[in-house]
């Protein structure tokens, strides 16, 4: 799950966050995450957690030293760096949802889809796109694919979700 660790976004990502976080939990799902305790990382654990579900955070150890990893990790994976978290996020899901976020997070979503498109893994990145946050990407990638510069079309490995119902739908299928 990538997402952002921002505590200033709008209301309603967070409670978006909180009700993925609830169904995870309820349907007995493991939550892979940045480990961060702040933004709707903090608010998605909670959710998982509260809910049942195991909350798993891949936390770089640069983090550990300022102590912003959250409390309600069942695993922590220690890792040496933001680069070295991409590679542990990308090998322990078996899925990327992405929840709206900045660069960091669409540096992580980029990561997992350009592995997938040169076969690295066949993993599926969803985009939960709460109020058209991702619009303008999803405009973006229907551009690439129409000036041909993509080998293999992003709508075999990308999906865009706007409710929850389309988002469980991707997970489950």
């Amino acid at each position: 799950m990538f997402c952002s660790s921002s505590d200033r976004m709008e209301q309603k990502y967070y409670d978006r966050a909180r009700e993925l976080g609830e169904w995870m939990g309820r349907s007995g799902k493991t939550l892979v995450y940045g480990g961060i305790k702040c933004g709707m990382m903090e608010v998605l654990a909670q959710a998982v957690h509260g809910s049942g579900g195991r909350v798993v955070g891949v936390v770089p150890t640069g983090l550990k030293l300022r102590e912003t990893q959250s409390d309600v990790l069942d695993v922590t994976l220690w890792c040496e760096d933001l680069t070295d978290r991409k590679v542990w996020l990308m090998q322990e899901s078996e899925i990327v949802v992405v929840l709206p976020g900045s660069v960091g997070t669409l540096d992580e979503a980029f990561t997992v889809m350009g592995a997938n498109q040169v076969g690295m893994h066949d993993k599926r990145t969803v985009f939960y796109n709460v109020d058209g946050f991702y619009d303008t990407l999803r405009s973006f990638l229907e551009e690439l694919n129409g000036r041909g510069v993509v080998n293999k079309p992003w709508s075999e490995y990308v999906s865009f979700a706007d409710t929850l119902e389309e988002v469980v739908a991707l997970c489950e299928r």
